[in-house]
């Protein structure tokens, strides 16, 4: 039984890694209708500027991880701009592959500035005791990275409900033409939610390196893919579904791993893909639209 909430308490934590990234491609798509598949590789980015922000420029934690998040979502306001904003009106295979484009050269782009060689997160960026709750071993990474996680979704939450680009954001979502009429610029909104998703994933670059340590150029196309099914899993372009997606997936994998098998850990994630899009596509928050032909 301690084994098992153990394994929990340890799939939490992954799984809000999960959720912050996800939250930027059901963010993304809730608005364009783009699977933005560098989303991956805007989490990479964030979790080596936080890296060269400890090593190199001696920061804390706590600021490490805002100038992550702001020159992510500086890049993915230079992504939009420059790759996906003269395809707003392209076919969306045309986008999907231009997607898919640009994750391969920030990638590349990454090994051919810096080389392709591992870095490692060094251990006393935080010191966060752990401790013991009914014989239960609870790391203070776990605690942090949960606290920052729920912290940063309050705050999405807040923005998309409260503020007035939250306001735009959400117009601009359910219909593009009516929200340009009324007068809202559309192009900034769709930066600004780019912006924000991209801050989120770099935040989530830096927690995942404290968490994990090891860091390297193409270390987002796995956590980028299980985001995809985190955000899928929940309902895609449905921000809380992101949120209960990566965590739910999160979970599964620790228990996966208890279970004695660790090898599938990976796999695991797209056998849920599988399974949510044959038995609910809409996802677990989402509904089924008819379309009219």
């Amino acid at each position: 039984m301690e084994q098992l909430i153990q394994q929990l308490v340890n799939g939490v934590s992954l799984g809000s890694i999960y959720a912050l990234i996800a939250l930027g491609y059901t963010m993304v798509y809730g608005i364009v209708k783009l699977i933005n598949f560098a989303h991956g590789d805007v989490f990479m980015v964030g979790a080596f500027i936080g890296f060269y922000s400890i090593t190199v420029l001696d920061l804390g934690f706590l600021p490490s991880l805002l100038l992550a998040m702001t020159t992510c979502a500086i890049f993915g306001v230079l992504i939009e701009r420059i790759a996906y904003k003269p395809l707003r009106n392209a076919t969306r295979i045309a986008a999907l592959i231009t997607a898919i484009g640009v994750s391969l050269f920030i990638e590349y782009g990454m090994i051919y500035v810096r080389g392709a060689q591992p870095e490692a997160y060094p251990n006393n960026v935080v010191s966060i005791k752990s401790f013991e709750v009914f014989g239960i071993k609870i790391s203070g990474q776990s605690l942090l990275i949960l606290a920052v996680s729920i912290v940063l979704m309050i705050l999405l939450q807040f923005i998309v409900h409260k503020t007035k680009i939250g306001k735009a954001m959400r117009a601009v979502s359910h219909d593009m033409d009516a929200a340009k009429l009324m007068g809202i610029n559309v192009n900034n909104t769709i930066s600004a939610t780019f912006a924000i998703g991209s801050a989120l994933a770099g935040a989530a670059g830096v927690v995942f390196g404290m968490y994990y340590t090891k860091i390297d150029p193409l270390m987002g196309i796995i956590p980028g893919l299980k985001a995809f099914v985190a955000a899928v899993l929940g309902g895609i372009g449905i921000i809380p579904g992101a949120m209960v997606g990566g965590l739910v997936l999160g979970v599964i994998e620790s228990l996966v791993s208890a279970a004695g098998f660790s090898l599938w850990r990976d796999g695991v994630a797209f056998v849920v893909l599988i399974l949510i899009l044959i038995f609910r596509p809409s996802g677990l928050f989402g509904k089924n639209v008819k379309e009219k032909v």
